[in-house]
């Protein structure tokens, strides 16, 4: 039977330490993930994000010229999806992990608007131990952006670089 993992680390009589992520030991291949809680898109998103990242295409960022198109409203910018999405896997995911090594197979399958509300799942896809670390290993996850009525607006993966429990640095020490 598989161990569960806990998201609290105690600390003392009656007190215990929130905890993030998992060790390379904690993944196994074919887990699923469910990441919550979820996120309700606002307009500051979209304007914010599209405006920071210098995306200022009229679809985003302009009413009367989206009122003019098939979505009859803006869009969310999938540049917004994606990092609400991202940070949305990172805390079960890869929190502890050392270095993020990449995304590929990034699907946009659905339309995101303001208003929608969002939740993200990650499934194990491979683990392996690193060739040229040896104290941690890569771990590879498909994770899905899904809308509140099960909508499956966006795939990517990605991999990335996790400690093994016995080389981690502790940071919840004095954290």
């Amino acid at each position: 039977m598989k161990k569960m993992v806990t998201a609290h680390k105690k600390v003392g009589k009656q007190r215990y330490r929130e905890t993030h992520g998992l060790y390379f030991e904690d993944f196994e291949v074919g887990d699923v993930f469910e990441h919550r809680p979820g996120r309700t898109l606002t307009d500051v998103d979209n304007m914010w994000q599209s405006l920071l990242c210098l995306n200022t295409h009229p679809l985003h960022i302009d009413a009367v010229y989206a009122s003019k198109t098939e979505w009859k409203k803006p869009l969310m910018s999938s540049l917004v999806t994606l990092a609400i999405v991202g940070g949305m896997s990172l805390n079960s995911t890869s929190a502890k992990g050392v270095a993020n090594l990449g995304w590929d197979k990034v699907r946009l399958t659905a339309p995101v608007f303001v208003g929608d509300t969002i939740y993200a799942e990650s499934r194990v896809l491979d683990k392996r131990m690193s060739r040229s670390r040896r104290t941690q290993g890569i771990v590879s996850v498909e994770t899905k952006g899904v809308k509140a009525d099960g909508t499956v607006f966006m795939t990517f993966e990605r991999s990335f670089l996790v400690p093994l429990k016995k080389h981690s640095v502790d940071v919840d020490a004095n954290y």
